[in-house]
């Protein structure tokens, strides 16, 4: 594939193109209107195409609405939870290559209103639309790939931590949305039935236990379990120093990619240092509500050196299935992505200060080294 054919193919609209008029509504309502002049267009054509899909999914629900409402989620789901950052993609695109695995795909997470009716005809039609790579690590993306099934929630109108992204400039629109812990009793409710809503026309779609992967999940325990009792986590962790400038590419890329009003990335910093410590801390209380068949942790640096037996353990400890039977198909997986490079940044001196000022006890208790000198830090 030629340069030019390969920087067409890394376009793709922005996220919020795949919303329902409630939630584009509210997202523009909440943010004042702060779109930016040369944005407003992308704005306009997010609206309009919104009440399409508001449209399509009442005929969604006419047409399927009480097939869907015999489907169960019968197998609770696995969760891979942990930072941006920290390799939680790769553990997603890797457990999924077990056939007994099913999961939300790129498709379904950014059209999540009415795939159950468009998924087969969009995707023929629309193929050039999804990106070849994601913008921020060039890992291979397609809209069969597994996906987080945050943006679903984001597009559906759920109070979301990725509803930031749209107006870097802004006010987080929904301040607590990471936890959800500030919502009210009914606000909770309705994410929790939206939530399985989308998990039960994935189940309609796979018919296989789902493995969904969402760093917003890691403060979410308490809530999930009163959803799936016998749910499984996998907590991926990372070194931070390396997570720390990675999540501030991650943002910056996010933003450039989706935003409706320039980003100027102020207190970006400031966001990554103090969400890092919220995350772990929240995760950490709801580890204690976890019995040991529940919950497992692995290292993102044991895992690339050591992948078919990190996933041996993980079947062993959270009792998975037949390892051996789903070998091959990891097996295949390594192979694809022998050659695939991770982005590499140089941190500064004073970033090596703060981040050990800032994160050094959370660092030590991960088991990782204090660094007190520049490094350079693959990501």
């Amino acid at each position: 594939m030629s340069k030019a054919n390969e920087r067409k193919r890394d376009w793709a609209p922005r996220m919020w193109l795949g919303s329902n008029f409630q939630a584009m509504s509210r997202l523009l309502i909440r943010n004042r209107f702060a779109v930016g002049p040369r944005y407003w267009y992308i704005a306009v054509i997010d609206l309009v195409v919104s009440m399409y899909h508001t449209l399509m999914a009442q005929r969604q629900a006419a047409l399927l609405g009480e097939k869907l409402a015999r489907v169960r989620v019968e197998l609770d789901p696995i969760f891979i939870v942990g930072h941006w950052r920290s390799g939680t993609t790769f553990l997603h695109e890797l457990l999924i290559r077990d056939q007994q695995f099913g999961y939300p795909t790129t498709f379904q997470c950014f059209e999540p209103n009415h795939f159950l009716l468009s998924e087969a005809s969009y995707k023929r039609l629309f193929w050039f639309l999804a990106p070849s790579q994601r913008p921020m690590d060039r890992m291979p993306v397609g809209w069969d790939r597994p996906q987080e099934d945050e943006f679903a929630l984001c597009l559906l109108g759920m109070p979301s931590y990725y509803a930031r992204i749209a107006f870097p400039q802004r006010p987080d629109p929904y301040p607590g949305a990471l936890d959800l812990e500030s919502l009210s009793p009914r606000q909770r409710r309705l994410w929790q039935r939206t939530f399985y809503e989308f998990l039960r026309q994935v189940t309609y779609r796979c018919r296989r236990r789902l493995v969904l992967k969402s760093p917003p999940h890691s403060c979410r325990i308490p809530l999930l379990l009163q959803m799936f009792p016998r749910a499984r986590f996998i907590h991926i962790l990372r070194d931070p120093y390396v997570i720390y400038p990675s999540t501030m590419h991650l943002w910056q890329s996010l933003a450039r990619k989706h935003c409706l009003q320039a980003p100027r990335f102020r207190n970006l910093s400031e966001d990554v240092l103090t969400t890092f410590l919220h995350l772990h801390r929240k995760l950490a209380e709801g580890k204690r509500l976890l019995a040991p068949q529940q919950y497992a942790e692995v290292r993102y640096e044991e895992l690339v050196a050591d992948p078919l037996g990190q996933l041996q353990r993980l079947y062993r400890q959270l009792n998975l299935g037949d390892f051996e039977q789903a070998r091959p198909a990891f097996q295949q997986y390594l192979n694809e992505m022998a050659g695939y490079e991770t982005n590499r940044y140089q941190l500064t001196a004073a970033e090596v200060e703060l981040i050990t000022q800032r994160w050094g006890e959370e660092i030590v208790r991960q088991g990782y080294p204090l660094r007190t000198l520049p490094t350079a830090a693959g990501t």
